[in-house]
């Protein structure tokens, strides 16, 4: 059973091999392709655009949102091809940690120049 630390990093690896073969400006769901392919390849379980639901008081929305990817049950990984990440971007991943009670959330923007500056790590109780 694999730890988070040990998820994100497979999942950081996975994403420094895809931005060294075909770099930024691709569309998200390209990046969300070919990331999941390679989760498919090493054989660790994840869910492609899971529903997240939320819930309020007697009100039990089926799907409030839709993370990319959530890897292992364990760490949600939030994939982005945009100019500059926002507040609110960091803000849904910790809105989707608290809802659906992992600990672990990696925000990663393709469409950056080196693409240890578009990974992003955000916990919540790790």
């Amino acid at each position: 059973m694999l730890t988070e630390n040990e998820i994100s990093k497979v999942i950081v690896d996975i994403c420094f091999r895809i931005h060294k073969q075909y770099g930024p400006g691709l569309f998200e769901i390209v990046y969300e392709e070919i990331f999941c392919h390679e989760l498919t390849k090493s054989g660790i379980f994840f869910s492609r655009q899971h529903p997240i639901p939320l819930i309020h008081e007697a009100i039990k929305m089926e799907i409030g949102f839709r993370a990319d990817v959530i890897v292992e049950n364990k760490v949600i990984v939030e994939l982005k091809s945009i100019e500059t990440l926002a507040p609110v971007h960091y803000k849904q991943v910790q809105t989707y940690l608290k809802l659906s009670g992992c600990k672990l959330g990696i925000l990663v923007n393709f469409n950056v120049e080196l693409i240890k500056d578009g990974i992003h790590r955000i916990v919540n109780k790790l």
